[in-house]
This record gives C-alpha cells, structure tokens and sequence, in this order.
C-alpha cells in the first residue's frame, strides 16, 4: 500500500482531508433531500419516492400492533411488582372473580416506628387497602396471608376490627406463625385456616419499659386483656373460659406465661376453622364469592353463625345458672 506524499504544512493537510472526503457531486446533500421530501408530502406521496407494498403496510401494522400489545403487558406486570414490594400485596383476576391477597408479616408496627433491621407490618398501609378493597367495585374477595410474631395490641386490633367488619368474604391463612396480637388477626376474617406446621403463641398482655407500679397499672393490663379475649371468643368457636386458661398456663413456656399450639389443636380446641393451604383458601374464597353474587348464603357461613350461636348460647346459660 502506498503511502500519501508527505504534508509540508498545515494548509497541505486540510486540502488533502477536503479532497480526500470531497463528495462527488451527482449526490444530492442533506437540505436537498429534506426539501424533496417535503415537497412530496404536500402531493401525498411517500417520502423518499419508493412506494411500499401492501404486504409491507400489513406487516408494520402487526408489528406496530404487537408492540403496543406487549407493552402493556409489561405494564401490567411491572405494576403488579410495584404493588408487591411496596404495599406487601397482589391483586390477581380470574373466571372465578378478583381476589385482592394481603400479607401480614414480621412485627406489627405502632406509634413508635421500629428499626430498619426488623421486618414490619405498618397500620397505616393496611388499614387504607381495606377500607379500599371494602369499596371498590373490582375486588370480589380477600385473602390474608398471616406469618406475624405480635406486636402492638392497639395497632393490630385495629386492623382485625377492620376485618372483621367487612361484608366481603375474607379467609385468612396462618403459615408458619400467628403468635401474640396475630391470634386476632387469624380469627377476625370470616373463614380461618391454619397449615399443619404453623404455630401459635397465646399469652398475656406484656409491655415492655418503665411502668408505674400501682394497681391502676395492672386494672388497664387487664382491661386490655378482655378486650383481646372478648374479640377472639367472638370471633370463633372457642370458649372464653377456655381460652383465659390457654393463656395463663404455667410451665409450657420457658421464660413466659402461656400455651403455643400448632395447626391441628388449633382447629381442635375451635380456635381456628379449618386445618389446610392455598389451595383450601382459594377455593372457599371462590365458594364465597359465587355465594355472594348468586344472593344466597353459602352452607360454610351458615355453620359457622350456627357454631358461633351455639357458643354464645351455652355462654348466656351459665350466666344465668
């Protein structure tokens, strides 16, 4: 390969690079494209002078059409983790209805904010999606998913008064634990479901720091303490006089007050409803749900209010005896 004459000065270099890049001139330059283009717009033809085939016209109408299409379905799917990782939940639809799925986890935040090490529930993210899932029009059901280890008493029976207040059909499932405030929770939707190797810790009303040692300090403890024992017997099949006595067991527990039970005593001492998964929550949710819009009330409820009634029944008995 030859080599160009050496350059003597700079003005020999910029003449070499102007001839060297020099356009020949039957190419028409960038303003002279533009103007055609334009020019042929105003009469309607496409720009550029080719006429596209129709197969050509098709075939980006597809694609064109394609995109749109899995664009949003990368919406969809990118809101969907959105909502998951901030508010802890999913809202999924399908010929059986929607069913909007909130979890529970960790401690059960309350007025004073826990540390970022801890994983926590905070009242003030789940008390509006329930009042939002009550009311919207889309979502037909809810269902909880429970793995809590207590926390704050006035945080969490705040959220299971909510619950249970609602008129849609709600399930909660206990997977791995329910202990301490969780035991409301559990009990407040309206069909109850505990796996088989879940635990629960039921136990008295504890406050950790600085109390102020007098009896008034011990009256509020057990005010509180009904307030949580009137709201669990309520809310299942379980005794009062039953439940006090789960509570106060000694020797069980190594350094508390208290009794854990797994899934199938839970179900047996009528704390809980039923011992299963999912697949068992999905399918009375879906029961519910069909129930609700058909008008009729499905044979689950009417056992339960039967159960419930039963309970209170024996309970206004031996009052008056």
């Amino acid at each position: 390969m030859n080599s160009p004459p050496p350059a003597n000065t700079v003005a020999e270099v910029i003449v070499l690079s102007e001839e060297k890049w020099k356009l020949p001139t039957d190419v028409p330059l960038g303003r002279d494209i533009l103007q055609k283009n334009e020019a042929q717009m105003d009469s309607g033809a496409p720009a550029g002078g080719a006429q596209p085939s129709k197969g050509a016209q098709q075939g980006g109408a597809q694609s064109g059409g394609g995109a749109q299409q899995g664009g949003d379905e990368a919406v969809m799917s990118e809101s969907q983790r959105r909502q998951i990782q901030e508010t802890a939940s999913s809202t999924t639809s399908s010929s059986k209805g929607v069913i909007h799925c909130l979890t529970i986890v960790g401690q059960i935040e309350g007025h004073q904010i826990l540390p970022q090490e801890v994983k926590s529930t905070k009242y003030e993210h789940v008390m509006p999606q329930l009042a939002a899932i009550e009311e919207s029009p889309e979502i037909d059901g809810l269902l909880i998913l429970l793995n809590t280890v207590g926390g704050d008493i006035e945080a969490g029976l705040a959220i299971a008064e909510l619950i249970a207040s609602m008129k849609k059909p709600t399930v909660s499932l206990v997977l791995g634990g329910g202990h301490s405030i969780g035991v409301p929770l559990a009990v407040a939707a309206k069909h109850s479901i505990i796996a088989p190797s879940a635990a629960m810790t039921i136990h008295p009303v504890r406050l950790t720091g600085v109390v102020i040692g007098v009896p008034q300090t011990y009256n509020y403890f057990s005010k509180i303490q009904d307030r949580i024992v009137s709201f669990v017997t309520k809310h299942s099949n379980i005794s009062r006089r039953r439940f006090i006595e789960m509570m106060m067991k000694t020797g069980e527990l190594a350094a508390d007050v208290g009794t854990v039970i797994y899934g199938e005593e839970a179900v047996r001492c009528g704390l809980i409803d039923q011992l299963g998964g999912l697949s068992d929550a999905l399918e009375w949710l879906h029961r519910e749900i069909r129930a609700q819009k058909e008008g009729t009330v499905s044979g689950a409820q009417q056992a339960k209010k039967g159960a419930r009634g039963g309970v209170r029944a024996r309970r206004i008995d031996k009052t008056l005896e």
